[in-house]
């Protein structure tokens, strides 16, 4: 089955979806740029391979090839589209696209016909459509302002607070896990909170029935042992094993704050907690450490970013400056004790030689644990001193994105830079860089939209990866192999179906899941780092497994 899941190349964009796409395409003289802009935000992504599907708010549904550039805009002008806010699409294992919008309901389209469901002509409960998901059977769950609904393509069930457990009629998540269960979450001013869903059974988790802390999810991470991590706005955190509930908050635990953000989680399995206005927490599954100003030498309780190196260092970007843990002892850096050009820090990136680049108010930093140095535009090539993006690319070259002079590319010697005026950067404000395996720079920006770069010109060999579909499952060596600590795994999919990709140590023990997620029927490719994981070095493996296939490759880390 193939989801509205962004794949290969495409999980790039994850990064940047509130940038602007439209019905203007670009070409620079030397096709190494390619542009895509106007004036519509962009609010889902879809991938069919060959191309790419664009839900926007106001312009409608776009059809980009990904190969050529070329691309076809739907709205309700010109299609049966029956609005022009796409909120969510979603394709299945017959190439359909189910498009949600805000207001005028569902569209199905097969590339020539359109079928519309609304709530005069079909069991939609609501107009507005926030989410879809495709479960292994075809059928389709829909989360709208007026409940859920399953439709199999004849027939419409709808779940609501008054016919289920919904615990919300809000719906504005879905996700399946391997098993098939749906998790829904949901949230208004009225209420929420998060149900599971098996088929046949309901269990709603919510304030009232069970330890949810609060009624408003807004983030669900699963680790390695299946536990789903729920973080809510001003509930706490909640852990869910499938039986039970144990939910952390500033009552009874050292959670530093009810709102939590986000979560993530490291190689040993700790949980690393970001909240908002309360600092960081560390969660070993027993043990709580809250680091704050008040406790530890974190700079400030307003964190935006956190990187992991090699060593497992936790390097922590926030508003009062930059931090580096190493599970006993802060290393703090500001304004007033290191180079670091200001207290504002928004993005890190490790590059393969271990030296941290750092984005700031106040210019770039590189750090290599010792000296400092420091980039702005009074002492280098910088354009502008308000860096908001870094990107490292494979011959170790820093992309940087500035918040109002454009991108620069930095190979440690030599500068060149990228504006409006002397590129095809559609915008001056870059908010988001990433590099695909061709080496082609996705650059977001903001007002002037998406940008694709290439020295030598753009390569997106979609179309020939399309024409050699696999015919069976393969897994791929990795491959640098030794590697540090970037290596690109590869793997094939003959046919549509779960997959999922673990990670073990060289005593057989699961470190990690690496991908746990529907997969269509093609070739992909993923960058892994072991700087994410703490990893030390050593041999560890991966292993896929992909309906009856099961394949182990060892690789070999070496720092």
């Amino acid at each position: 089955m193939k989801t509205n899941k962004i794949t290969s190349v495409n999980h790039l964009f994850i990064s940047f979806l509130l940038i602007l796409i439209s019905a203007d395409l670009i070409y620079s003289q030397t096709q190494e740029w390619i542009v895509f802009t106007s004036g519509k935000n962009i609010l889902c992504l879809a991938d069919e391979g060959q191309y790419l599907w664009v839900g926007t708010a106001g312009g409608g549904l776009v059809k980009l090839n990904k190969s050529t550039g070329e691309f076809i805009v739907y709205n309700k002008w010109n299609s049966k589209l029956p609005d022009n806010d796409v909120w969510a699409i979603a394709i299945d294992g017959q190439g359909n696209k189910w498009i949600g919008t805000w207001g005028g309901g569902l569209a199905k389209f097969d590339g020539v016909n359109w079928t519309v469901y609304n709530t005069s002509n079909s069991g939609l409960p609501d107009n507005r459509v926030r989410a879809i998901a495709i479960d292994g059977q075809g059928n389709k769950w829909i989360g709208t302002d007026g409940g859920l609904a399953k439709f199999d393509g004849v027939n419409w069930t709808v779940y609501n607070t008054s016919n289920s457990g919904l615990p919300d009629n809000y719906v504005r998540a879905i996700a399946i896990d391997g098993q098939g269960n749906k998790w829904i979450g949901t949230g208004s001013p009225w209420g929420g909170g998060l149900a599971k869903f098996d088929g046949v059974n309901w269990t709603v988790y919510n304030t009232s029935n069970s330890g949810l802390p609060g009624n408003w999810v807004y983030a669900i991470a699963i680790d390695g042992q299946g536990n789903k991590w729920i973080g809510t706005d001003g509930g706490g955190l909640a852990k869910f094993d499938g039986l039970t509930w144990t939910v952390y908050n500033t009552s009874n635990s050292g959670l530093p704050h009810n709102a939590v953000n986000a979560i993530a989680i490291d190689g040993q399995g700790n949980k690393w907690i970001g909240t908002m206005f309360g600092g960081l927490a560390k969660f070993d599954g027993v043990n709580w450490t809250i680091y704050s100003t008040s406790n530890s030498g974190l700079p400030d309780n307003w964190v935006n970013a956190i990187a992991i190196d090699g060593q497992g260092n936790k390097w922590i970007g926030t508003d009062g400056g930059l931090a580096k843990f190493d599970g006993v002892n802060w290393t703090i850096y500001k304004t007033s004790n290191s180079g670091l050009p200001s207290n504002y820090v928004y993005v890190i990136a490790i590059d393969g030689q271990g030296n941290k680049w750092i984005g700031t108010s106040g210019g770039l930093a590189k750090f290599d644990g010792v000296n400092w140095t420091v980039y702005n535009t009074s002492n280098s090539g910088l354009p502008y001193n308000y860096v908001r993006a870094i990107a490292i690319d494979g011959q170790g070259n820093k992309w940087i994105g500035t918040g109002g002079g454009g991108l620069a590319k930095f190979d440690g010697v030599n500068w060149t830079v990228y504006n409006t005026s002397n590129s095809g950067l559609p915008d001056n404000y870059v908010r988001a860089i990433a590099i695909d395996g061709h080496g082609n720079k996705w650059i977001g920006t903001d007002g002037g939209g998406l940008a694709v770069y290439r020295e030598g010109g753009v390569i997106i060999g979609v179309e020939k990866e399309k024409e050699n579909l696999p015919v069976q499952f393969e897994l791929y060596q990795n491959y640098p192999n030794p590697f540090n600590p970037l290596t690109k795994i590869k793997y094939a999919m003959k046919e549509n179906g779960l997959l999922t990709i673990k990670l073990f140590d060289f005593l057989g023990r699961e470190i990690t899941t690496l991908i746990n997620e529907e997969k269509g029927k093609g070739v992909y490719e993923f960058e892994f780092d072991a700087s994410k994981y703490g990893l030390s070095s050593g041999i560890y493996f991966y292993k896929m497994k992909a309906g009856d296939y099961t394949s182990i490759k060892k690789m070999v880390y070496l720092k």
